[in-house]
């Protein structure tokens, strides 16, 4: 049984802070592991896909939470 994704708190940052961060902690990790990211930064909805999309990372689901976003990532070959 694997653990539940580590969530990653970008609150109150705005961009281009969220997609740095998150591209700083997902070179950390092993290829495979997953990530949750809230933020509410409202560009992050655009942000956040676009950094996946062009470093190989899998954007598993992105959610509306109450102040903002839930972006699940999953690491993947790139950084």
């Amino acid at each position: 049984m694997t653990a539940d994704p580590e969530i990653y708190d970008l609150k109150g940052l705005n961009c281009p802070l969220p997609v740095l961060k998150a591209r700083k902690r997902l070179a950390g990790m092993a290829q495979g592991a997953q990530i949750w990211l809230e933020t509410t930064d409202p560009l992050a909805v655009i942000d956040i896909p676009a950094f996946c999309s062009e470093h190989g990372h899998q954007l598993i689901s992105t959610q509306t939470a109450r102040s903002g976003h839930r972006f699940l990532i999953e690491r993947g070959s790139g950084i």
